[in-house]
């Protein structure tokens, strides 16, 4: 038998059914106008084979699991005509359908970056999903851990999603005699608590922070180069900081030495004088970034600093210099000024493809994907640890916000609250609550 004229679209050939090939679980039909013949593949338990059968004028055996029966159109019921008409369809709109181009994930992602994030967000009106399983609103729960590195007066291990950092301090002592400049020690205000110090701690830059990058952090970090402009960045962000929350106390800091007796006036007690400084070195040390490495940074910080334990420093008159006792019990920890902890967010500007209108999303806590689609960022730091009443009751140490014009006043009030739960959570963390 020669290949039909007219046959359905979405058909197999004959040269499908002579070879005997079963690619179809389903009735195959054909119908020739010309011959006014239909000609059917049917797989032997299929349960029209017995009805069709009856109506066949000729039975041809292919391989066992397959039956060609023809027969005139005519001969055929009409509901029969239906059911392989129905399964004709559906055949053909399986097997003859061109198939759309898809890409995975990770290609879609770095072929386009925007449309992908769009997709996402706008999956879901009420509730949008990020491509990272967050939503817009949800942070990532940092994980820490303190006093890992054993030859550091304080360290902590910091962990944001895939973003990992490492800090260590490192305590040295700067003597009288090389202290830069003409700074002069305020004498008898040394104990007091709130001694107007902040400048002292600025001036004689007593808190030296450094990034380093490790190889295979970042794809834009490259081993042996140079100190990159992220890198730099980061140093002057987090030594601003340092200085403006006034987070350390120069009190803490400061080697005092009080004499026995008054050489000038024996009667009179000798003043206290000063003979160095402690000078804190925080080296944060990126092992992987995935996004938001200031916050990562920060933390880490905060956390360093609150483990950090300071050796008992005493001048010796004998000696006439600075010595450390080796007792652990007289070493003393850092009194810091509050907890301020920083909340940093990123605006994606899309569309609603249905209204065509624009949509902004604003995303807590981005990850590296979403640094590199949106523009725009704000970093809120509040401080809600010397409150009376909580998280209510709480200061906003800064407000950074670069490119983009998105973010107007009211949306920097909900960053604001978004920034005070966050507080209450990575407070918890540090404390060991959670």
């Amino acid at each position: 038998m020669g290949i039909p004229r007219g046959i359905a679209r979405g058909l197999y050939s004959l040269k499908f059914l002579s070879s005997g090939i079963d690619c179809y679980d389903g009735p195959t039909w054909m119908f020739d106008q010309c011959d006014n013949q239909v000609m059917l593949k049917i797989s032997r338990p299929h349960p029209l084979s017995l009805t069709l059968a009856r109506h066949s004028s000729e039975l041809q055996n292919f391989p066992a699991s397959t039956q060609v029966l023809t027969t005139r159109a005519s001969n055929i019921p009409p509901t029969l005509k239906c059911k392989l008409s129905c399964s004709t369809l559906a055949m053909a709109t399986t097997t003859q359908s061109s198939p759309a181009l898809t890409f995975p994930r990770p290609i879609f992602a770095a072929v386009s970056p925007h449309p992908f994030l769009q997709a996402h967000l706008s999956a879901e009106k009420k509730k949008p999903i990020r491509a990272n399983g967050r939503t817009a609103n949800e942070f990532r729960t940092p994980g820490i851990n303190t006093g890992s590195l054993t030859h550091c007066n304080g360290s902590a291990v910091v962990r944001l999603g895939n973003t990992s950092v490492v800090c260590g301090v490192r305590a040295e002592i700067l003597k009288e005699e090389d202290i830069p400049g003409t700074y002069k020690y305020p004498g008898q205000n040394a104990d007091d608590e709130d001694d107007g110090d902040d400048e002292e701690v600025e001036e004689l830059r007593l808190l030296v922070p450094n990034v380093e990058l490790s190889t295979g952090s970042t794809p834009s970090h490259i081993p042996g180069n140079a100190p990159s402009t992220y890198a730099q960045t980061l140093i002057t962000r987090i030594r601003s900081l340092l200085n403006s929350t006034h987070l350390l106390r120069a009190s803490d800091l400061r080697i005092l030495y009080k004499p026995s007796t008054n050489p000038e006036d024996p009667d009179t007690e000798a003043e206290t004088q000063l003979k160095g400084y402690w000078v804190l070195y925080l080296d944060v040390f990126f092992i992987s970034i995935d996004g938001n490495a200031f916050d990562a940074a920060w933390i880490s910080i905060l956390a360093a600093l609150r483990d950090t334990l300071l050796p008992h420093a005493y001048y010796d008159e004998e000696y006439e210099g600075i010595l450390c006792s080796d007792e652990p019990n007289e070493a003393h920890q850092l009194q810091l000024r509050g907890l301020p902890i920083p909340s940093t967010f990123a605006v994606f500007e899309g569309r609603r493809e249905e209204e065509d209108e624009a949509v902004d999303f604003v995303l807590s806590d981005p990850d590296a994907f979403e640094e590199g689609v949106c523009r725009e960022t704000v970093s809120v730091m509040v401080d809600c640890a010397g409150g009376n009443k909580g998280t209510k009751d709480l200061v906003i140490r800064r407000v950074e916000k670069s490119g983009g014009g998105v973010v107007g006043r009211e949306t920097m009030g909900a960053l604001v609250k978004r920034s005070i739960d966050r507080w209450g959570v990575v407070e918890s963390v540090l404390s060991g609550k959670a």
